[in-house]
């Protein structure tokens, strides 16, 4: 069965069984292999990608679930504001390691800033809580959302 959504500001169709998790379908159909497979349970935060403007694991998001949605992955964030400032604020407090986790925890630094313009430690703690990073890089994350914050005020 075909699943239409918008993936990036573009339209898509994707042919595959409508239980097919959200990130087999962006990778193995797709190409949009940015999102990562982590856990496949949802709790470690690397599938993240955003459906209409909210951080969403993609491993347990079933492609009926984006029908007609709006779905924007890491490979979208260079064109949008706050993503290129979250972005460049990765690069500039040097925030990654292995990197593994990192388009997970950018998807949700992006949702965290369009929600709260200035967020608080406490904001970002709770925002970021779902995304591990086994690098343990938080210190830097926590900066790098400061400075991106700063950059989109």
């Amino acid at each position: 069965m075909t699943t239409t959504f918008k993936l990036n500001g573009k339209s898509v169709a994707v042919d595959a069984d409508r239980a097919t998790p959200l990130l087999w379908a962006l990778r193995d159909h797709l190409g949009m292999t940015g999102t990562k497979f982590g856990c496949g349970a949802a709790l470690c935060g690397a599938c993240t990608v955003h459906m209409n403007g909210a951080a969403i694991r993609s491993c347990i998001t079933p492609l009926s679930a984006v029908a007609g949605a709006d779905v924007r992955t890491i490979e979208g964030q260079a064109d949008d504001r706050v993503g290129r400032a979250v972005i460049d604020a990765w690069v500039r407090n040097d925030v990654a390691q292995c990197g593994y986790c990192q388009s997970g925890q950018v998807m949700s630094a992006v949702a965290l800033l369009k929600q709260h313009k200035r967020p608080s430690d406490s904001q970002i703690d709770a925002a970021m809580a779902g995304n591990i990073c086994r690098c343990g890089t938080y210190q830097r994350i926590r900066a790098a959302i400061h400075d991106a914050a700063k950059a989109v005020a």
